[in-house]
């Protein structure tokens, strides 16, 4: 089995988000699958198939368990495909188990994802919310993910909420955002201790979420978005009806065979 390390959201080394890609012949187990996650221990390793037709099948697996969807490992698979696998392809069409179909694509700007647009939902704003953050949240939003809104940049720097405080929470992921600045329109940091990752460095799937609330927010279809991690990692966010479009670079930091004899 071949497997590329990506740094998504990106277009320098060490910074983005790690993801592995595995490209496979034929499906592993997936006790198999949920292992070589384990043994990498990246927020993601995404697994994708060719099928007759030029299409892929695509699954994702954190290190505790598949999950329904993740974006910057789809940026990275898609980087993989078409640097590597299919160098003439405009656009790959990718199967998913949750979601339904996605359609990555090349663009001027890097590779452009056409992602779901999750709900937002009004969640009420609570204690455990302010214990949490050490600050109370202005709103706070629940689909598959909770995003709690906040009236500075600095808050969203600043943060440092413990993992037993987060599981309170309730959502896979628990998402903060506040009005960004310098040419951003939006910060934003995203937690997921649920799923066995403390902060992810950038989230492509929680941003179907965010840019929504800041195109609604700010009266604009596109969104640039900064996510505030230590590793740090851009997103151009387009939201078009009931879809978001979200564009992306990426960098290849490593090849490998897996040795799993």
């Amino acid at each position: 089995m071949i497997q590329y390390i990506v740094d998504a959201f990106t277009d320098r080394l060490f910074c983005g988000n790690q993801a592995a890609v595995c490209v496979v012949e034929k499906w592993p187990s997936d006790s198999l699958m949920l292992s070589i996650a384990k043994e990498n221990n990246f927020s993601e390793t995404a697994y994708t198939k060719r099928n007759s037709d030029g299409t892929y099948d695509l699954r994702w697996f954190t290190p505790a368990a598949e999950i329904d969807f993740c974006g910057h490992a789809t940026l990275a698979t898609s980087f993989v495909i078409l640097n590597y696998y299919e160098q003439q392809a405009e656009q790959i069409v990718f199967h998913t188990r949750f979601k339904g179909d996605f359609i990555s694509a090349r663009t001027s700007e890097g590779i452009s994802l056409d992602f779901p647009k999750f709900n937002l939902n009004v969640t009420d704003v609570t204690d455990q919310m302010e214990k949490t953050f050490g600050v109370r949240p202005l709103e706070a939003y629940m689909d598959r993910d909770v995003l709690c809104v906040f009236d500075d940049e600095k808050t969203i720097r600043d943060i440092n909420p413990s993992r037993e405080d987060l599981l309170k929470i309730g959502g896979l992921c628990v998402g903060v955002t506040a009005k960004g600045s310098g040419g951003y329109d939006c910060i934003s940091r995203v937690f997921a201790p649920d799923i066995g990752l403390y902060e992810d460095p950038v989230t492509g799937s929680t941003h179907c979420m965010i840019a929504p609330y800041w195109s609604e927010k700010l009266g604009k279809n596109e969104i640039h978005a900064f996510q505030a991690s230590e590793r740090t990692g851009e997103l151009l966010c387009t939201v078009k009806g009931d879809r978001v479009i979200i564009c992306g670079k990426a960098v290849l930091f490593a090849r490998s065979e897996l040795n799993l004899d």
